[in-house]
């Protein structure tokens, strides 16, 4: 391969994708429609050229023909009369007339079959036309669909969603501390509570105790006597007085507690 068709070769390919580029799908489709209903112009009017020339030679094919039939007449009259010379005369008109109608005939049946292959070729053209006009819709329906989509690729592929995933993140962590926040005080509300119970709970059982083993030391008490009392030996009236004091300031308890446990 020689040095000049290498480069033409490369300037070629250069062009053709300078050209394939540059293309446009919506307007190639379009002005492939125009070109096609130009051509259906010229063919209309290719059509009526056409039509209009075997009209004109049926015209004349008819007249050339009515005048053999004419000339044939006069000859037959002549011959009545006894004119052969006229009669001769009539014939050799008649013969021209009737060749000319024959050259007239051949071409009148050339033209009306170029006719009706031109009106054949028009109808389809036009139904390509239709059909290119259909597919063209669709094609450029198709473009405008594709190029929306790469419009819509390019905008997400530009937009930076870093910085939203890490706001989301921040926010998730802030609501996931605030959560815990409200758990910890409502546990701390609730423990406090249940303490404070539990202190009650507790003291009561003290109390209990606290007498079952007074009632323990004090050997057993009569019923309706006091379970603090206890029997002293005589000569010891200064620690009755003082049992006894004491015994009062249980009762006292002991009814106080009592009225609590009840209320």
């Amino acid at each position: 391969m020689g040095l000049f068709d290498r480069i033409s070769r490369v300037v070629r390919a250069n062009l053709n994708d300078v050209v394939s580029k540059a293309e446009d799908p919506e307007k190639v489709l379009e002005q492939a429609v125009i070109d096609m209903q130009e051509n259906l112009v010229q063919l209309r009017q290719a059509v009526a050229r056409t039509i209009a020339e075997q009209k004109r030679t049926e015209k004349q094919y008819t007249q050339n023909n009515d005048e053999a039939n004419k000339w044939q007449q006069r000859a037959q009259l002549a011959l009545q009369k006894g004119d052969e010379t006229l009669a001769r005369e009539a014939l050799v008109r008649k013969k021209s007339a009737a060749e000319t109608a024959q050259v007239l005939k051949t071409q009148l049946d050339t033209q009306t079959q170029q006719v009706a292959t031109l009106k054949k070729q028009l109808v389809a053209l036009e139904s390509k036309i239709s059909e290119a006009k259909t597919k063209k819709n669709m094609l450029k329906a198709r473009a405008q669909a594709a190029e929306a989509n790469r419009q819509l690729q390019s905008t997400v592929n530009n937009i930076s969603t870093g910085g939203a995933m890490a706001a989301f993140e921040r926010m998730e962590d802030k609501v996931v501390s605030l959560e815990a926040e409200s758990q910890a005080v409502h546990e701390l509300e609730g423990s406090g509570l249940e303490d404070q119970f539990a202190q009650l709970e507790s003291g009561s059982g003290v109390d209990d105790e606290l007498m079952a083993l007074k009632a323990e030391m004090s050997g057993g008490a009569l019923p309706g006597a006091n379970p603090t009392q206890q029997a002293l030996p005589e000569g010891e009236s200064e620690s009755q007085d003082n049992s006894g004091a004491q015994a009062g300031v249980d009762d006292e308890l002991e009814a106080l507690r009592n009225q609590l446990r009840n209320s």
